[in-house]
């Protein structure tokens, strides 16, 4: 049967051949129509006929066909006029899809030169089927995704034109999918998948659909594809383009890389889910993805292949927009791209897919991104080797089509690069061999791993005392490396007890800062220092701490005035004492002690003789504050003596006392070194001066028997011949070195009055001495020197030294002269 509807339709195209011939011959010129795949000397048409030429004469006028193509498709044979099939002819390879398929020729005869034009119009037959470019499509739809959703489907591709191509399509049964056919400006149809009935991946979580072609031919031919879908979860909204339908004309000969216009999509959903990103459509054939390239993240299609316009003169781009979320539903849009006639390549890296942001600490082999490599050369010259430069912690695993997934090869630490540039190159293996290379920045994300960290392993801080509350008395600072609140930190006290009271009565911290402020005024002489326990905490899930301990300093401020504790004050400053008018030069008339409850050179205490009777005849000891005279009393000298003693301490600015002794000078041989020693016989004490006067005594006791210890001790090393209880020195021993005008030094340098030099000066002072040590009971805990004579000298019960006494007209005396020393133990 179908033999003989092809032998019907034969006869009807040479049929319609003889009828175009005559409408032609009228016009001057012939056009014939003939099917194409007819075999090697088939009839076409009577030429020489149909041109009214001699049969006979064809080979004497040289007639011939002449042919624009490489390939003589045509012949004539002189026996008959006829035009015949010398080359089989197949349209698909002359005319591939053109509506109309013409063979142009001309007929040349010479003796006379006559030009004709013939035109063979080769018609289509039904001899190619459709085809797919891929046995399988897949799509991801999600379970949300409304009714009434469409979903472009891959073309079908048939040689054939006309009616012979692909005309329809077919769509297997499913109750959740039916087919729409979209007619473009070409008439052919453009199969769409329509969602009829929503999704619910919980019963169904993937469906596989047979998508048929059937072309308009007899009979007819089809071609089949599969449609696998599988149904995921996740985002409502599917970007939208400005534009369905994108159109430009551009020249064959534009420079590679230009850019020839940019697709834009508009995604309403927020965050990733509404950050879109740009690609081909799994539709678009290798053939057009190595002329164009869409820019994933900006939507811009440039050229980066040649374009030819003898080769391809219309290009049907289908450009998918898709957002970054875990549901992306791409939507398309088609670029016609129509060139005008005018005229290598690397590989290219897209970024097919990125996953979530990278955590720092991910395991080994964490998915951070999917590229796919494309390059537009031939298979053989196209396949491409990948790799990632070697300072990242990133490798590349091969997946398939040219598709890499980049995954850790290391440790990922935020604090030590919170970003990588990967630096991906891809090489062909032409040759030359070109690569490409591609920096794709990654985030890391950061986890709390990091505690708080002091910019100290313990801090100090110095508060003056007498501050004013609220002062800021120092700061702690610490950091966090790790980022966000992660790395915010706040300060807190933690609780102690000082001095039995809570921390916070003391100190105050500002959290944000660490700065410390004082709660109160502080006083360094109720506490001198005390610790605090910073604790910095940082805000991270869970929060990190670190403590560290802060000590505070309290500085002394020279706010208190000396105190003079002895000689006891009765009323106001003003005390008695006494002395003997036999007193020599050097005689210890009294001593001042006073205490500063400052500390440093806040407390360091120096006396002064500030209004003495006769500057000639005391001094004071700035160090001890002990009185000495420097002279011995004379007649015309006053019995009542009044000295006032000057007690200053070091601070800034220097706080003093005074006190005032009123000396008696006594006649006769009994002694006593200051009132303070009649204090025991005096009237009725109270009991806390009491206890203050045995703790005085005490203490000066102790003081002078180890002065005695240490004079014996040195007594002994400096001479050989001890008696018992007497020695002799001699006084040419003590060198003007050590004694100025015959007075020797008490434990610490006295200052002279400037006249004492004049008064002493024609003193004779070298002279031997003895001393005994005896007891006597009319002093109490007081020792004192009684003289033998006039050239006695006295012993410094401090330090053990022996002080000359002052010589008058006796001082030519040989005589060997006795001191007694005095101890005086009287209990209380």
């Amino acid at each position: 049967m179908a033999d003989f509807i092809n032998y019907r339709l034969s006869k009807w195209q040479v049929l319609c051949g003889i009828l175009v011939y005559i409408s032609d011959s009228i016009c001057g010129d012939i056009r014939y129509s003939i099917p194409e795949e007819l075999e090697r000397g088939a009839f076409v048409g009577n030429i020489a006929r149909d041109l009214g030429l001699d049969l006979a004469q064809l080979a004497a006028r040289r007639f011939r066909i002449v042919s624009e193509r490489k390939v003589k498709y045509l012949d004539v044979s002189f026996k008959t006029g006829t035009l015949v099939i010398s080359e089989k002819t197949d349209r698909e390879q002359l005319c591939q899809q053109a509506l109309k398929c013409l063979m142009r020729l001309q007929a040349v005869v010479e003796n006379p030169v006559k030009l004709y034009r013939v035109e063979i119009e080769i018609t289509d037959i039904n001899d190619n089927s459709p085809v797919f470019d891929r046995s399988e499509f897949r799509l991801n739809i999600s379970e949300m995704t409304s009714p009434g959703a469409r979903f472009m489907l891959q073309n079908a591709h048939d040689p054939d034109a006309g009616t012979n191509s692909v005309r329809t399509y077919q769509l297997s049964h499913s109750e959740h999918f039916v087919l729409d056919l979209q007619s473009d400006m070409e008439q052919s149809h453009t199969p769409e998948l329509v969602l009829e009935q929503p999704l619910d991946r919980e019963q169904r979580p993937s469906h596989r659909l047979t998508l048929t072609a059937i072309d308009g031919g007899t009979p007819r031919r089809t071609g089949t594809t599969q449609i696998i879908i599988t149904v995921i979860d996740g985002n409502d909204n599917t970007p939208v383009f400005e534009h369905d339908v994108y159109e430009i004309t551009i020249a064959e000969d534009v420079p590679i890389g230009v850019l020839m216009l940019t697709v834009k999509a508009i995604d309403v959903d927020e965050g990733l889910n509404g950050e879109v990103f740009y690609s081909f459509s799994d539709r678009t054939p290798d053939s057009l993805r190595k002329v164009f390239s869409v820019n994933s993240e900006s939507g811009e299609i440039r050229v980066i292949g040649n374009l030819d316009y003898e080769e391809t003169q219309d290009y049907h781009i289908s450009v998918q927009a898709k957002d970054r979320g875990s549901d992306a539903v791409p939507a398309y849009c088609k670029v016609m791209v129509k060139v005008t006639d005018v005229n290598d390549n690397a590989p290219e890296i897209i970024i097919a897919s990125t996953f979530n942001q990278l955590q720092e600490h991910a395991p080994l082999g964490t998915a951070v991104l999917l590229l796919k490599v494309a390059d537009t050369d031939s298979e053989e010259k196209g396949e491409v080797s990948c790799r990632v430069a070697k300072n990242v912690p990133f490798k590349l695993d091969r997946s398939f089509n040219n598709y890499y997934t980049v995954v850790t090869h290391g440790d990922i630490d935020r604090e030590k690069n919170p970003e990588y540039n990967i630096t991906i190159t891809c090489t062909d293996v032409g040759s030359p061999p070109l690569h490409t290379s591609k920096i794709i920045q990654v985030q890391v994300s950061d986890i709390n791993d990091n505690t708080p960290r002091f910019t100290q392993p313990a801090f100090t801080t110095y508060v003056m005392e007498n501050n004013a509350i609220g002062v800021s008395i120092g700061s702690v600072s610490a950091f966090d490396p790790d980022y966000s609140q992660n790395g915010q930190l706040n300060y807190h006290i933690l609780d102690s007890l000082v001095q039995g009271l809570h921390i916070l009565n003391f100190v105050s911290i500002n959290a944000a800062n660490g700065e410390m402020f004082a709660q109160q005024s502080f006083d360094y002489e109720q506490i001198k220092t005390f610790q605090i326990h910073v604790q910095a905490k940082d805000a991270g899930s869970p929060p990190l701490s670190s403590n560290v301990s802060v000590n505070v300093i309290i500085i002394d401020q020279n706010d208190n005035a000396p105190v003079i504790v002895s000689p006891l004050l009765n009323k106001g400053s003003a005390t008695e004492d006494t002395m003997p008018k036999s007193a020599d030069s050097g005689y210890l008339v009294a001593k001042v002690t006073a205490t500063d409850a400052d500390s440093g050179q806040n407390a360091q205490i120096a006396y002064q003789l500030r209004q003495p009777t006769d500057e000639s005849l005391f001094t004071v000891a700035a160090q001890t504050g002990e009185i000495w005279t420097i002279r011995r009393l004379e007649h015309k000298d006053s019995l009542r003596q009044k000295i006032v003693i000057l007690v200053r301490d070091n601070g800034t600015p220097s706080l003093s006392s005074t006190v005032t002794i009123s000396v008696s000078v006594l006649d006769g041989d009994t002694e006593n070194a200051s009132n303070i020693g009649m204090l025991g016989t005096s009237g009725p004490w109270k009991s806390d001066l009491k206890l203050y006067l045995i703790i005085s005594f005490g203490t000066i006791s102790f003081v002078l028997l180890l002065a005695i210890v240490i004079l014996g001790i040195k007594v002994h090393r400096g001479r050989n011949d001890i008696n018992s209880y007497c020695c002799c020195w001699n006084m040419s021993y003590f060198s003007r070195r050590d004694s100025l005008h015959g007075i020797q030094k008490a434990s610490v340098n006295l200052p002279i009055p400037p006249n004492y030099t004049e008064v002493y000066e024609s003193e004779t002072l070298p002279q031997s001495f003895c001393y005994e040590v005896c007891p006597d009971s009319t002093m109490n805990d007081f020792m004192f020197l009684k003289l033998h004579g006039a050239a006695a000298p006295m012993i410094n019960i401090k330090t053990g030294t022996c002080v000359p006494a002052e010589h008058g007209k006796a001082s030519d005396s040989t005589s060997n002269e006795t001191t007694e020393f005095h101890e005086v133990r009287n209990a209380l």
